[in-house]
């Protein structure tokens, strides 16, 4: 039986549909979240500055050799911020030495020329306070002499750090933040991860309104 061009539109129209609805399906049913490392990740020392309850935050250490290491936070910045920044709930906080006053006025400055900054937020603190606030979120990454980490941190809602337990390029390896220098580490993991997060809260209040609307 010839099909006509009549025909297989009025075929297309029903079965691609179908097709996309079953990918889409199988793809939710597959849908794995992204670990917790910390729950309940201390944070008391910044609740006075800036609010993180019901934000997905980006949290990096800058140190005070800030010229130095501008490069990964202009990565950052292209790679992630600009990617994310029009979602309510993210921000990006990092955290300074309150010596590093001048230098972290002129980095803002730099990347402001390019760059819509109102969910970047530089915080500045005690020497003492920085490094407690880094411990307390229970990784294996440390801070250099000058208080600095090429690790950002994915902090959830909740208030507790993301990443991942076994990150499949290296058997059982836990990325407990994500290399602020490498171009590649901030498009090929942490971009992904970040809509993996984001993709769970939105399923979540899906599910919810769901179970609303059910009642």
């Amino acid at each position: 039986m010839k099909i006509t061009k009549k025909r297989f539109v009025l075929i297309a129209l029903f079965v691609f549909p179908l097709l996309f609805f079953l990918l889409l399906s199988t793809g939710i049913n597959n849908f794995k979240k992204l670990s917790t490392l910390t729950y309940n990740v201390s944070l008391d020392v910044l609740e006075d500055t800036i609010s993180m309850q019901d934000h997905v935050t980006l949290l990096c250490f800058l140190g005070d050799n800030i010229e130095a290491k501008k490069g990964g936070v202009f990565n950052l910045n292209q790679k992630i911020y600009k990617e994310f920044y029009g979602y309510r709930p993210f921000q990006i906080i990092a955290i300074y030495p309150e010596t590093s006053e001048e230098d972290v006025k002129k980095l803002s400055s730099d990347l402001e020329t390019f760059t819509d900054m109102y969910k970047w937020n530089f915080i500045s603190m005690d020497r003492e306070v920085i490094s407690s606030l880094h411990a307390n979120l229970k990784t294996k990454d440390l801070l250099d002499s000058s208080l600095y980490s090429k690790k950002v941190y994915l902090i959830d809602k909740e208030l507790s750090l993301r990443g991942r337990d076994n990150d499949g390029d290296e058997e059982k390896q836990i990325i407990y933040g994500y290399n602020i220098e490498s171009v590649a580490e901030l498009n090929n993991k942490m971009e992904d991860d970040i809509k993996v997060l984001l993709y769970e809260y939105r399923a979540a209040f899906k599910n919810k309104n769901k179970a609303v609307r059910k009642n």
